[in-house]
């Protein structure tokens, strides 16, 4: 069973085919990715009419950059997936409309796949995958959501942003301390340099009682504390906010983690997004963890961010699980908002 993958939902088009014959995880044969970061960076942000533009561009070349590295043909392909949402509207639009024609052309099932749900399964790609049961960290984008996963299409939310999503307090702050887009990983880099402990910085519903997250008041603190700061603010103070604000999201991120393993008993957490790719998180999750006799799993680091493999992979799961909603039809819709939970069994 070989499963065509395509990815468009942001500011990366991405391309994949793995091969889901049998009960085994679906293996990966080969993948290509093109980010827009460069084209975006010019805007401060994404232009989702410059994105969408691209993937048409892109989208093609990659496909044929997959098959020939694969040494497969498109007759060989058995489903073509894509991303259905969220993310968006132009940019899913150009995936969709690709995949289903292309589907169309070959005489081919297609199905639409949830991105986050892509993300979710992405660490079954790495080198030691995990197993069923475990507790997801999703930290994508404007994603952050603590889910309990039992299988593929078994998940139960736990807790999620109600404003500002991890990712986004991490891009907003930036973009306030004047670092280029994209402005996490900038942040991240810049952090390396500075004290975590320089600033005192709220951490927003750490103690809650419950797993849901808010990172707008941090964002907000950071802008107060860099008017502060104005014009005099010098590298090294400019460096101690950066760590004082990646300490802050971090913190937040690991302790709602282990409540979540807490209350639903369970000895395994998976981490996927592109968060999940900081080394800070990393480091104090797999401390924390440690300590609880928790195993964490996270993606490869080039399999954090968005990409077709797992778009793929998730594509493949889902058939072999016989969840497939495979489709001959054609016709197609993108749904730019969309709850994981509504995938759910």
């Amino acid at each position: 069973m070989i499963v065509l993958g395509i990815e468009s939902s942001c500011d990366e088009t991405g391309v994949a085919l793995v091969d889901a014959s049998g009960s085994q995880v679906p293996v990966l044969l080969a993948q290509a990715l093109y980010s827009q970061i460069d084209m975006h960076q010019a805007y401060g942000g994404v232009v989702p009419e410059l994105a969408s533009r691209d993937h048409i561009r892109r989208v093609l070349p990659l496909t044929q950059e997959v098959m020939t590295q694969a040494q497969c043909s498109l007759a060989q392909v058995d489903v073509v997936a894509y991303t259905r949402g969220p993310g968006l509207a132009g940019a899913l639009l150009v995936g969709a409309g690709v995949a289903c024609s292309l589907a169309a052309a070959l005489g081919r099932p297609v199905m639409g796949v949830h991105h986050l749900e892509g993300h979710l399964l992405s660490p079954f790609l790495s080198a030691d995958p995990p197993e069923f049961a475990f507790v997801a960290l999703l930290v994508s984008g404007g994603h952050t959501q603590l889910m309990r996963v039992d299988r593929v299409g078994s998940y139960e939310l736990l807790g999620e942003t109600i404003d500002d999503a991890a990712g986004e307090a991490f891009d907003k702050s930036a973009k306030l301390l004047g670092l280029p887009y994209p402005g996490g990983p900038a942040l991240a880099r810049l952090a390396q340099h500075g004290d975590g402990q320089a600033f005192k910085l709220p951490r927003p519903l750490l103690h809650s009682g419950d797993l849901d997250f808010s990172f707008s008041g941090l964002k907000t603190a950071v802008l107060t504390q860099a008017k502060k700061l104005g014009e005099a603010m010098g590298d090294q103070a400019r460096a101690d906010l950066a760590a004082s604000t990646q300490a802050a999201i971090v913190e937040v991120l690991v302790k709602k983690s282990l409540k979540a393993l807490e209350q639903t008993g369970l000895q395994r957490l998976v981490v996927a997004g592109g968060v999940g790719a900081n080394t800070l998180l990393r480091e104090q999750l797999n401390a924390a963890c440690k300590k609880k006799g928790v195993r964490v799993y996270y993606p490869e680091l080039h399999l954090c961010t968005d990409n077709g493999a797992m778009i793929a992979l998730a594509a493949g799961m889902r058939i072999q699980a016989g969840l497939a909603p495979l489709r001959r039809d054609y016709t197609f819709d993108v749904k730019p908002r969309w709850s994981l939970a509504e995938m759910a069994i």
